[in-house]
């Protein structure tokens, strides 16, 4: 068995700083403590929900589960964009025992349905406003409408379940309770240009992936958060779902990111800590706001995760809007990789392993390598997956295994971890291995560009050779005489690109990474018309 690496055998308890508790624990709290406080608030709709409510809402939605026949491990299906009902019904389903499947309705249609069928569930709640019939089709399972949810008594609506679900009582509470070890939430890769795959996760991972978060950033009750991604993904469901649930802070979400709008939400809900990606952080850098770290006062971090961030990117942030940014590094099987610290960052890095992941680079052979040596990412322990099922519906036991992701990465001498690359993306040329994130970094320095990638592509003499695709920032005029000039200064002649392509904008999943086959596709497409 490999080495351990802060923590203990895989799927064990962790010295947790915040002991595990239930959804019916933690909202009995909550409503004792602070029952008019906001646990939850909708920027979109513009309307939150108390502790109080919450507590009586999740009692209401589980006693009707309940009625309806939903046992303890069933798993319910929750099909709706970001709005306030929809964390509603996922803590009365987990109120209730049973398994949330939030399955993001943004991706194909036929994903859903098959999706769905794949994953039995026995019933599913889904928003009003969505094309239903056509998004199930061929799927058998009871299904019900919401709309909005109101703290009043809302008036006869057979299309909104709330107006049923209101006249269930909150009391005498529903008596099921879960333990840590019990299936808690499946949900879906991206599937926008893929066919997704699920991932199974009891209520351990998501407490131990929070409560890493909670270090990383220093989250108290007394924060206010702000997510605009989908719960639908791991990521948001650890970096401000779990957090919230975890300390009793107040929860403020969009159903999307808005430029216009970002930093007036700041302002209005004194925001302290906000939710980042790449593509968010480069739109705030290249359609400047005016706004500085003085008109957010109360802004003092944001994060950046689910692509590469640049360096330079990174502290032109700071140094634009003077809040304090944090990379990240996570995955959909196993939660936070890697993050740095509010106490302590190191630019160009990811930060130190997470503090309940189980980390371990390994060689080509499968044993650690030393440090300050590049070795392929591992994970174990709490916070990973205990399943997962591929795009056809095949279910895999991960229990207890250690999950290779195909990242390489190197940890330096005080335990910073750097992500040199994919090792898919790996460029052998002549025989030596080419990181395409180095060629990648050192293009982005250039300041006429806005973004690159290098690729590997076929070659008759080295076997492979290095392209850069490279997009110039609007207004800019840039040569490949002088982009080439440019990276002959930092990158040696053998890691040298042999060509330089101009485009308008590098392809991407719907989480940013930039998807460096369809690149390559695109090389032997314009030599080959």
């Amino acid at each position: 068995m490999p080495p351990k690496v802060g923590g203990t055998t895989p799927g064990a308890e962790h010295d947790f700083a915040i002991p595990f508790e239930s959804v019916r624990a933690i909202l009995k709290k909550y409503r004792d403590r602070d029952p008019h406080k906001n646990a939850l608030f909708d920027l979109t709709q513009r309307k939150g929900i108390t502790f109080g409510e919450l507590h009586d809402w999740t009692n209401r939605i589980a006693n009707w589960l309940v009625q309806k026949g939903i046992q303890k491990g069933d798993r319910v299906a929750l099909l709706s964009e970001e709005r306030l009902e929809k964390l509603i019904i996922w803590m009365g389903i987990w109120r209730a025992g049973a398994v949330c499947c939030p399955t993001n309705v943004e991706m194909n249609v036929s994903y859903v349905s098959e999706i769905l069928t794949h994953l039995d569930c026995k019933l599913a709640f889904f928003d009003a406003e969505l094309e239903i019939d056509k998004m199930l089709e061929g799927v058998v399972l009871d299904k019900f409408a919401f709309k909005n949810w109101t703290k009043d008594k809302l008036d006869v609506d057979p299309e909104n379940i709330f107006c049923e679900i209101y006249d269930i009582e909150a009391s005498p509470e529903c008596d099921r309770d879960y333990k840590a070890s019990d299936d808690a939430t499946i949900f879906c890769t991206s599937g926008t240009t893929d066919k997704p795959k699920n991932f199974l996760i009891d209520h351990l991972a998501h407490w131990s992936f929070g409560l890493s978060t909670i270090d990383q950033l220093g989250l108290t009750e007394d924060d206010k958060t702000l997510e605009f991604r989908s719960f639908g993904w791991n990521s948001a469901q650890g970096l401000s779902l779990m957090p919230w649930l975890e300390t009793g802070c107040t929860l403020h979400f969009a159903r999307r990111f808005s430029h216009s709008n970002f930093f007036d939400w700041i302002k209005e809900h004194n925001i302290t800590f906000s939710a980042g990606i790449p593509t968010v952080i480069n739109m705030l850098l290249d359609r400047p706001t005016g706004v500085t770290a003085t008109d957010v006062p109360s802004l003092r971090l944001m994060s950046s995760s689910t692509a590469p961030l640049a360096p330079e990117r990174w502290k032109q942030f700071e140094e634009t809007y003077g809040i304090n940014l944090l990379q990240f590094f996570g995955c959909s099987e196993g939660g936070w990789v890697c993050g740095n610290r509010h106490y302590a960052k190191k630019y160009g890095t990811v930060g130190p392993p997470a503090k309940h992941q189980e980390f371990l680079l390994i060689d080509p052979d499968g044993l650690p390598v030393a440090q300050g040596e590049e070795g392929e990412v591992t994970l174990g322990g709490p916070q990973c997956a205990k399943a997962s099922m591929t795009a056809d519906g095949v279910w895999e036991d991960l229990s207890g295994k250690r999950v290779p992701l195909g990242d390489l990465a190197v940890m330096d001498e005080e335990g910073f971890i750097t992500v040199t690359g994919r090792l898919k993306d790996l460029i052998i040329r002549g025989g030596v291995n080419i990181s395409p994130v180095e060629v990648d970094n050192i293009m982005m320095e250039h300041p006429k560009v806005y973004e690159a990638a290098g690729v590997g592509v076929p070659d008759d003499i080295y076997g492979e050779e290095i392209v850069a695709y490279l997009v110039v920032r609007e207004g800019e005029i840039l040569s490949e005489e002088e982009i080439k000039a440019h990276c002959a200064n930092k990158i040696p002649e053998y890691r040298m690109p042999k060509e330089f392509h101009f485009i308008d904008a590098l392809p991407k999943n719907d989480r940013g990474k930039v998807r460096r086959p369809d690149l390559k596709e695109l090389w032997i497409l314009n030599k080959n018309p």
